[in-house]
C-alpha cells in the first residue's frame, strides 16, 4: 500500500507542477455555412470552452459594405452572430469585445447599434481609433465568448 500511496502523491505533484500546459489544447475551427474568409484565418476558433471570433467587418456575401454607417455596424454584428450561432452561442455569451473605428466621431452611432445587440450585463469592451481597415470598412469587431456552462454562485 505505501508504494501505491507514494505513486499517487508523485502523480498529483506532477499534475500540479506540469499542469495543463503539457496537455494539448482542444481547438476547433468554426466556419458558419457560406463563410468565405478573405484571408488565411478561421472565422472563429473554439478552444477549451472559449470561442475567439476573428475580426469581422460589415461585408455581405457579395463582398459589399453598406454605405450607411449604422447598417455597416449591423452587418458586422450579423457576421459575428453567424459565427456565435455556429458554435451554439449568442450575444449573451460574449465576455470581451474589441471595436476598431476609422473615425472616432462615429463612436456614438456605433454605440447605439451595439447596445441593441449585446444584452446586459454587456461584455467588457475596448474601442480603438485606427487609421485604416480592409477596403472601405469603417468598423471591425472581434469577440471572445464563453462557450462552457457558467456555474452560478448561490
Amino acid at each position: 500500500m505505501p508504494f501505491i500511496n507514494k505513486t499517487l502523491q508523485i502523480i498529483t505533484v506532477l499534475s500540479v507542477v506540469m499542469g495543463p500546459t503539457t496537455l494539448p489544447a482542444e481547438k476547433k475551427a468554426v466556419f458558419p455555412q457560406g463563410a468565405n474568409p478573405a484571408g488565411p484565418y478561421s472565422p472563429g476558433v473554439l478552444s477549451n470552452g472559449v470561442l475567439y471570433v476573428s475580426g469581422q467587418i460589415g461585408r455581405d456575401a457579395s463582398g459589399n459594405i453598406p454605405d450607411q454607417f449604422e447598417d455597416e455596424v449591423s452587418a458586422t454584428l450579423a457576421n459575428i452572430d453567424k459565427i456565435l450561432k455556429e458554435a451554439g452561442l449568442g450575444p449573451a455569451n460574449a465576455i470581451a469585445v474589441q471595436v476598431y473605428l476609422t473615425d472616432m466621431d462615429l463612436f456614438e452611432r456605433m454605440n447605439k447599434v451595439y447596445m441593441a445587440y449585446f444584452p446586459e450585463p454587456r461584455p467588457a469592451r475596448t474601442t480603438v481609433g485606427v487609421a485604416k481597415l480592409v477596403g472601405k470598412s469603417r468598423i471591425e469587431i472581434t469577440v471572445t465568448a464563453e462557450a462552457s456552462p457558467v456555474k452560478k454562485k448561490k
